[in-house]
């Protein structure tokens, strides 16, 4: 059977036809003998199309149980958090890009278990839903200090602008987790979310301007902030008695060690601009105080500016008296010296007279504003704590550390070191060591005496 339209390449004749001497079909030319076809099987594989080894043998990549394992662990704690989908997805983006970047690839598995929560806090943070790094560390349960080095190197590594926030817009998703609702306890002690977050809002923005914020953890403050919102809102008998640790049980949160300092550091300041109140004639305590906390954070700003003139009057009146006390030669310094207290200085530039009245600059008035001091030998030598001259300072300056005393460097002796006659007397001991002494002392004189 010949093959029709077919011609072959060696010599051009178109007489092919089948040859049926082999297992498989082969068209060949019948006037020279060459192969023009080697057949279906050679030409013509099974689909169509060649295929090589490589792609024959090959089956779908799979991820690694570390990575499923990760993005499980994302899962949970955005399950737990109750963020929406759209959260959830980008942090799954960002934990496959993060386990794949060449700098978390050979690190240990508590490392790549405490990158499944950095992810999903940068989510939340880009997508407005605001936690602490504080949270994150509760929900892995690591330390907070290592969870924020880790967060802080992926958002390096994988180039991500991740906002800063504020402790303000947490407190409204710390207030949530509190069970204080008229579901969860009796009537006189529930409490409505909103009105909670509002008041816990005021009082930490209280505490940030009397520097108890600074350099402090933030979930301790949002603590104290809500328990004293709680009390304050409805002041009644049932609050008032209800310690933290038991508002925490019956909110079913767990307490912090270091809330209790954060309440009584911001009772402390409401106590302080409660005494400025002019129609409370009552003496301000930290037990009475808080039926007057909604009255304070409305009028805080006027309450702030007329504490600080009260405290820096009374530093004013007590430097000029005791420069008054002074002896008569230097009584013509006594203005002088007034003049360069730290503290009038202070008061000049805010605008304030000794008699407590206002000017026009009281406006700008700053409880944040540190006192500058002035080109005195006493502001080039300060006092190390000098945050007790002032009504709010920062922790650090009020609560500071004391130094150890710069011990002199250790010389060795010789024994050729002259000695004192104060130090020789203080090694006479005895009555006998006395008048070998006073004998020394005259042998010595006269054999002076002598040579001379």
């Amino acid at each position: 059977m010949s093959a029709a339209g077919m011609r072959c390449p060696a010599c051009g004749s178109t007489n092919i036809v089948d040859d049926d001497l082999y297992s498989q079909a082969q068209l060949v030319c019948v006037d020279c003998g060459s192969v023009v076809s080697e057949g279906v099987l050679a030409n013509d594989p099974v689909g169509g199309s060649d295929v090589s080894f490589s792609r024959t043998t090959a089956v779908a990549k799979r991820p690694c149980a570390n990575l499923i394992k990760g993005q499980q662990r994302v899962k949970a704690i955005c399950r737990i958090l109750m963020v929406n989908r759209e959260i959830e997805d980008l942090s799954h983006t960002y934990y496959k890009m993060a386990y794949e970047h060449k700098a978390f690839l050979k690190v240990s598995l508590q490392k790549k278990d405490i990158l499944t929560g950095c992810c999903v806090l940068v989510s939340c943070r880009q997508l407005n839903w605001p936690i602490t790094v504080g949270t994150i560390s509760c929900l892995l349960d690591a330390d907070s200090m290592v969870v924020g080095a880790i967060y802080q190197e992926m958002v390096k590594n994988l180039s991500i602008e991740a906002p800063i926030i504020n402790v303000t817009d947490v407190i409204e998703a710390h207030c949530h987790e509190y069970k204080i609702s008229s579901l969860d306890v009796p009537e006189e002690l529930a409490e409505n979310s909103r009105e909670l977050t509002k008041r816990a809002v005021a009082l930490v923005e209280l505490a940030a301007d009397s520097w108890i914020v600074t350099g402090r953890k933030p979930i301790p403050i949002m603590m104290a902030a809500t328990y004293l919102a709680w009390q304050s809102l409805k002041p009644n008998k049932h609050r008032l008695k209800f310690s933290l640790d038991k508002f925490c049980q019956v909110a079913k949160v767990k307490k912090l060690k270091s809330a209790m300092t954060r309440v009584a550091e911001i009772k402390e300041v409401l106590c302080k601009l409660g005494k400025e109140i002019p129609w409370v004639r009552e003496t301000v305590t930290p037990d009475n105080v808080i039926q007057l906390v909604e009255c304070i954070l409305q009028n805080r700003y006027a309450l702030l500016r007329r504490a600080m003139r009260t405290h820096e009057d009374a530093l004013l009146e007590e430097s000029q008296a005791s420069c008054a006390e002074a002896p008569p030669e230097s009584s013509s310094q006594i203005s002088e010296c007034a003049d360069q207290t730290p503290i009038t200085s202070f008061v000049k530039q805010n605008g304030s007279n000794s008699d407590g009245k206002e000017k026009p600059g009281d406006a700008d008035y700053n409880p944040r504003v540190l006192p500058e001091h002035s080109g005195t030998q006493e502001s080039q030598n300060p006092p190390q704590n000098w945050g007790k001259r002032v009504l709010f300072a920062p922790p650090c300056v009020i609560h500071a550390k004391k130094r150890r005393a710069e011990q002199p460097e250790h010389t060795d002796v010789t024994g050729d070191e002259e000695i004192s006659d104060s130090e020789i007397d203080s090694y006479i001991r005895t009555p006998q060591e006395a008048r070998d002494f006073a004998l020394m002392q005259q042998m010595l004189s006269l054999s002076d005496s002598a040579k001379s």
